[in-house]
């Protein structure tokens, strides 16, 4: 799968979000903070991982029509993909 640039992007974001957490946990922060903050990394991912799986079923599935096949089974494994990530 070829990822574009902006999925590209949004990790490089999670990743300087998740040194922020380092960062914070290397001052001893308040737990309250470094939880709050773990959260958007883990919003983020959540996102990212939304963006990745629907950019993919739309070309799978854009190959299938073309081709004149069925659809259903990169729905579902789409469905599946979303479902074990939470």
């Amino acid at each position: 799968m070829d990822y574009d640039q902006k999925v590209k992007n949004r990790m490089r974001r999670i990743e300087g979000q998740v040194k922020g957490v380092l960062q914070m946990m290397e001052e001893e922060r308040d737990c309250r903070d470094v939880v709050m903050q773990l959260r958007a990394v883990k919003s983020a991912l959540d996102r990212t991982i939304g963006v990745v799986v629907s950019t993919n079923l739309e070309a799978c599935v854009r190959e299938s029509i073309e081709s004149g096949e069925d659809t259903s089974a990169h729905v579902q494994e789409a469905i599946e993909l979303l479902v074990k990530s939470n």
